[in-house]
């Protein structure tokens, strides 16, 4: 209530973007003080024993992550996690430093708890982040999201993301390609399957490089504006190059069905859609990844997830991990709480005492 009330009378008369930023360093900067973390982190921890897994070669206490683009830089991941995220993705990161697309760039729509953004990988760079993430956040599991640089050519991809793979590498437990964005221009053109070879096959061979005393997990993440056929020649594609997982989705550029007016949704341009109305596809293509890979393939759904009936939904259909980003914006920072709250509801529920067994239980549809 108190954070709903915050939101309604303060966050939400600023723009987006500065809100995010105010409320992230105010999280940030809250940290720091006294005995702040430690009653956050009991306060917000999951502790339910059940909820815990073990997911690339760690174990973390739940399932519950949140997605890129929350913390582009890797500024605070660890005081993120002390709300009882279980995984935190930093990025996405370029190889170069880019200031993003000019603002405004980011924009509620309250009605369809939803959001719009066509931030354009704003970073630092993938230098500026290796410095800051050296430093090893307190992190369960820890995520780094790569992207290609905006001002570098399709033909020079490869190297612009071995770069940064090459930076970041010794410092991720799992390293995510992203060629979803619909904000960098000819981004989304590198899922083609015939450009995705490559570029992945290329991102592998530099993680074994620059780490060849641990295998770095590599995934990639797609688009839910992906056709069918599509999504199944990437998860082909992932299994005949021995990829560790695929995430599923990033945002999309479709604008149908949505409560706020088509004027108002027009009038903000171009940019990807977040939230409640992703929700369908997002779990019908990780529905469609399941199916294609057979559980050979760590699924972590993103999309969509509001509650813990979502959460639950994308477990059942097949993921080890779920993702939240729009959901945390206007749930606020008890919102993973309550998450785990309603995951361990279920979990007693289906008669279940290990969140690993409700990985893909979902029924194969008829």
């Amino acid at each position: 209530m108190l954070y709903r009330a915050l939101f309604w009378l303060v966050l939400k008369r600023l723009p987006a973007e500065t809100a995010h930023h105010v409320g992230f360093a105010l999280l940030r900067a809250a940290m720091w003080l006294p005995g702040v973390r430690a009653l956050v982190r009991r306060l917000c921890a999951a502790r339910d024993p059940a909820l815990r897994l073990h997911v690339f070669g760690r174990e973390v206490p739940s399932p519950l992550g949140l997605a890129a683009g929350f913390d582009k830089d890797g500024k605070g991941p660890a005081a993120l996690a002390a709300l009882g995220f279980g995984a935190i993705e930093v990025g996405t990161i370029t190889a170069q430093p880019q200031p993003g697309n000019p603002r405004p760039r980011m924009f509620r729509l309250p009605r369809d708890r939803a959001l719009v953004n066509r931030l354009g990988f704003n970073n630092q760079g993938a230098e500026v982040a290796a410095r800051r993430l050296a430093r090893r956040p307190a992190v369960p599991l820890l995520g780094i999201n790569i992207g290609k640089t905006k001002v570098v050519t399709e033909d020079g991809a490869l190297a612009d993301y071995a770069a940064s793979a090459e930076r970041l590498a010794p410092l991720a437990d799992y390293l995510v390609v992203n060629v979803s964005s619909p904000n960098t221009p000819g981004l989304r053109d590198l899922q083609a399957v015939e450009k995705l070879r490559p570029l992945l096959a290329h991102v592998r061979a530099t993680l074994d490089r620059a780490c060849p005393a641990r295998r770095v997990p590599l995934l990639v993440k797609i688009a839910p504006d992906l056709a069918d056929d599509d999504i199944d020649r990437v998860a082909d594609l992932a299994l005949e190059l021995g990829l560790d997982g695929v995430i599923a989705t990033n945002t999309t550029i479709a604008r149908a069905g949505l409560a706020t007016p088509a004027d108002e949704v027009a009038a903000l341009g171009a940019g990807g859609l977040s939230g409640a109305p992703l929700r369908e596809r997002a779990l019908a293509v990780l529905r469609r990844l399941r199916a294609r890979t057979g559980g050979k393939l760590v699924l972590i759904a993103a999309g969509g997830v509001e509650s813990a009936d979502d959460a639950w939904a994308r477990i059942r259909a097949g993921a080890t991990l779920v993702q939240g980003y729009t959901g945390f914006v206007y749930g606020g920072p008890l919102w993973p709480r309550r998450v785990h709250r309603g995951l361990s509801r279920h979990l007693a529920a289906a008669g279940l005492t290990s969140l690993a067994d409700a990985v893909g239980s979902e029924p194969p549809p008829s």
